[in-house]
């Protein structure tokens, strides 16, 4: 039997982590594909995400300026209000 390679364990791990946070699976699987599997700014991104949600900002646009600005907070803001 083969070993699952170290990194799609860390990848599940992660995932879990993101999960147990109260995050969509679909959203988390996107975000850890969209930043090259770097849990830390995939919790970024996620986080954003659902602030800006909150605010009342469409997803697909949110995502696009979150991408574009490196989920710079104040950037992706001025980017969703101006929109």
């Amino acid at each position: 039997p083969s070993c699952l390679p170290l990194q799609f364990l860390s990848y599940l791990g992660a995932c879990d982590r993101l999960l147990k946070q109260g995050y969509d699976e679909g959203q988390v699987e996107e975000a850890m594909e969209m930043f090259q599997y770097s849990e830390k700014k995939a919790a970024e991104f996620l986080h954003l995400l659902a602030q800006f949600n909150d605010m009342g900002f469409q997803q697909n646009e949110i995502k696009e300026v979150l991408l574009l600005c490196g989920n710079q907070r104040e950037r992706a803001l001025e980017e969703l209000v101006m929109k």
